[in-house]
């Protein structure tokens, strides 16, 4: 089979034997992957990742000896995988056992191949009606929703997102459900209007001085998400938040970051790590049209030219680039949708 691997800052499109399968696993053929920007941050060399990458995938079970009625249906993953030992794994939290496994992240092959091997446990089913475009945002979509099972956030709670990159997006889509007072902080004009299109507030931070931003919003808001990519962004963030304030960390960067710590004790600011969620409420919430990802889609490229694809992904501004698995070459169906406007 065809699959992706990334050695010394290139992309290698390599030859490898299908994954094997033990009984607790089973054999899933990709449909669609989505690039974000943990893969551009493994491609640099996060995390010392040695595999096969992509944790945002779509596929069909073909093969789950221990689990037959799965063979056929579509599912979604989700990507940590634990010892099932640890004191963790016992309460049903294998994201932070101390020895998991993550999807195309580390110590276990993801979804950039054909075929990617699962536990059964991780596999989420999806409902038919339920498109594959819209279902392939169901892991960064449930790390967007759980910021909200993190903080306790009223109707009348003052957020602001940094950050109208993809996650940035989706955290803005995902907590809008939750709050009245939103505000999306970003540069570009489209992504903000993404936001807008479904009542957000938006500031374009490019055409508004420093001075008179921090004048505007110094202090302002009762939450931060803190999702530009930037690893100094979080020292920014704290400007942002009220005194006794919440920032919410998403951004995950192979750079150091140096937090000013003295302006988090002096203003009693809690500072929030948030990594993953619940991938089946992220399903729930795309199948019942509560949130609309698919207008961040930009491109969907087929497997073949996943080198372009993910140089088109690299590109400063880009929306969201997906990866169609299927036989033969051409444009995809989704692309040529794209391209024509519809």
């Amino acid at each position: 089979m065809k699959a992706v691997r990334f050695q010394n800052q290139k992309i290698v499109m390599a030859d490898v034997p299908p994954p094997d399968i033990s009984g607790a696993d089973a054999l899933v053929k990709v449909l669609m992957a989505g690039i974000c920007a943990t893969d551009i941050e493994l491609y640099k060399g996060y995390q010392n990742f040695q595999g096969i990458p992509g944790h945002e995938f779509v596929g069909r079970v073909e093969e789950a000896p221990q689990a037959p009625e799965l063979v056929g249906k579509r599912v979604t993953v989700d990507i940590n995988i634990g010892c099932g030992k640890c004191l963790r794994c016992q309460i049903g939290d294998a994201r932070h056992c101390p020895l998991r496994r993550a999807l195309g992240i580390r110590d276990k092959d993801g979804g950039f191949a054909d075929y990617c091997a699962v536990p059964i446990e991780n596999l989420r089913v999806l409902p038919e009606g339920l498109e594959t475009i819209d279902a392939v945002f169901a892991e960064p979509l449930a790390a967007a929703l759980q910021i909200a099972q993190q903080v306790h956030i009223r109707h009348n709670t003052k957020i602001a997102v940094m950050g109208d990159g993809k996650m940035g997006l989706l955290c803005a889509l995902a907590l809008n459900h939750y709050t009245s007072d939103l505000t999306l902080l970003g540069r570009h004009p489209e992504k903000l209007g993404i936001a807008a299109g479904e009542n957000i507030s938006t500031i374009n931070v490019s055409e508004v001085s420093p001075e008179a931003l921090k004048q505007r919003l110094r202090g302002a808001f009762d939450v931060v998400v803190e999702a530009t990519g930037n690893p100094e962004a979080v020292n920014q963030a704290a400007k942002l938040v009220a005194p006794e304030g919440t920032i919410v960390a998403k951004t995950t960067s192979h750079r150091p970051s140096e937090i000013n710590l003295a302006e988090l004790v002096v203003d009693e600011i809690t500072l929030l790590g948030s990594r993953c969620g619940d991938i089946g409420f992220a399903v729930k919430c795309l199948a019942n049209r509560w949130i609309h990802a698919a207008p961040l889609v930009e491109s969907v490229y087929p497997f073949a030219d996943f080198a372009r694809a993910f140089e088109h992904a690299m590109t400063p501004g880009s929306l969201k680039i997906l990866v169609a698995f299927e036989s033969g070459g051409g444009l995809h169906p989704l692309q040529q949708a794209l391209d024509g406007g519809s």
